[in-house]
């Protein structure tokens, strides 16, 4: 990115966030977990860089979320806070974190924002994190809250399924997103649940909606950085678009390197001080 564009870019606060709703300007969302992936998604221009609980998959091994630790997530959002000019800086609770008790889900929100360096912090669920949301808010942290398919439930779903596709569960989920509003949250992710109830919930609240998997009637988009670079392996979920084989190319180069290596061909003279 040039100077002369970067110079005309203004930082992304949660206010101006809402205000991109109103004018009809979508939201871009991308995770990352470390300074090189920030710095590059803030250079692109990215609204929003989530520093995600899929650092647990994607970059620990881990099957699900679950075993996230607030340790973990503060050492990313440290380094991700290193790359982040103009984005808003977003942060996971993990599993765990905010669940215990209200002063506890304070108590771990606070140092995400004071010792981590967050702009804001995204928890999962409903009905049931309402009064913490609400002292958030009080307190001066911006929450964003999520809906839909919520990972960490992932035991109580019985895997990564679609929610929200009876009219029971679509009404639950409306009533949640309008408390969620009124609870202090300024924005809302929507995962795996059907795009006509997205629509309905995007078009219900003030505050912007942001689908993975919910379709085109969102206010926003976010995706993980590993899916849209082709980088975690195995076939790509419905909901996700590669936009570069990254990873294809990464083992190539590292192939190539070992080849040249072993051969011998590699330092050149040219590569020698």
């Amino acid at each position: 990115m040039s100077e002369e564009i970067e110079t005309k870019r203004i930082k992304i606060t949660a206010p101006g966030l809402i205000e991109k709703k109103a004018r009809g300007e979508k939201i871009v969302m991308l995770t990352a977990y470390d300074y090189p992936a920030a710095r590059l998604a803030d250079r692109a221009g990215v609204d929003v860089i989530l520093v995600g609980d899929t650092v647990g998959i994607m970059s620990l091994g881990e099957k699900t979320t679950i075993p996230v630790t607030m340790e973990q997530i503060l050492h990313h959002v440290k380094a991700v806070r290193q790359g982040v000019r103009f984005s808003l800086l977003l942060a996971d609770m993990p599993f765990g974190s905010y669940q215990i008790s209200v002063e506890e889900a304070l108590r771990n929100a606070t140092a995400l924002i004071k010792e981590g360096g967050a702009h804001a912090v995204k928890l999962e669920g409903g009905r049931p994190v309402l009064e913490s949301i609400r002292r958030m808010t009080e307190a001066g942290i911006p929450v964003v809250g999520h809906l839909g398919l919520t990972p960490q439930s992932y035991h109580t779903f019985g895997g990564n399924k679609v929610q929200g596709k009876d009219e029971a569960a679509a009404t639950q989920l409306l009533e949640d997103a309008l408390a969620l509003e009124k609870a202090g949250a300024f924005a809302l992710v929507l995962e795996l649940i059907p795009a006509s109830l997205a629509t309905q919930v995007s078009q219900s609240l003030s505050i912007p909606t942001i689908g993975i998997g919910a379709g085109s009637g969102c206010d926003g988009q976010v995706q993980v950085w590993n899916d849209i670079l082709g980088i975690y392996p195995g076939k790509p979920l419905r909901h996700t678009k590669v936009y570069a084989e990254i990873g294809e190319a990464t083992e190539r180069a590292i192939r190539a390197f070992a080849d040249e290596t072993r051969a011998g061909h590699f330092p050149t003279e040219e590569n020698s001080l």
